[in-house]
This record gives C-alpha cells, structure tokens and sequence, in this order.
C-alpha cells in the first residue's frame, strides 16, 4: 500500500461546521494528521487517515487534492476497528525497539 503523507489538509467552511457535529475540533484534526498512525482507502477516491491527537484517535477522510494536500471531507472518532488497527501498530512498533 502507498504511504500517505499530509503536508497539508484544506478547509473550508463547509467541513469545519461538520466536523462540529462530531465534536472535532479543526487543531485536533490538524494535530491527529500530523501523527498519522495508519490509512486505507475509502471508496470514491477517499481516504481514511487515523491518527492520535491527545488521548483520542480520530478517523479523518479526505480526498487528495495534490501531492502532500488533502480536502477533509469530515473528521470524527475512530470506530471499534480503526482503533484495534492503531493499537496493534503501536504495539508492534514498541516490541521492535527492544
């Protein structure tokens, strides 16, 4: 699978109003984007980044706009199996530094 790296995530005034509905915040998804932990592909050319901001894994869905920059199309808590795939990679990295 292709490694995505978000340089940049590009708001507008739609998205940040829905994002609210799902108490995330624009600095949180900002922050979980930053500390990407896993992705996968969503379907109409989406894609599904899961990252940590705090204490909170958050499922953010983009579409790629250009090389490094993505539209959130909304931002919300991880579900069941999005979480279960973090811990699973933070686990597995903590057991290969030792």
């Amino acid at each position: 699978m292709t490694r995505i790296i978000v340089k940049k995530l590009r708001w507008q005034e739609w998205n940040i109003k829905h994002i609210k509905k799902h108490h995330v915040s624009v600095t949180e998804s900002e922050d979980a984007a930053k500390h990407l932990i896993a992705h996968k592909r969503g379907y109409k050319g989406r894609y599904i980044v899961i990252g940590r901001t705090g204490k909170r894994i958050l499922a953010i869905i983009v579409c790629r706009e250009k090389t490094g920059q993505y539209v959130v199309v909304t931002a919300r808590d991880a579900d069941k199996e999005e979480r279960r795939r973090v811990y699973e990679k933070e686990k597995h990295r903590s057991d290969s530094t030792f």
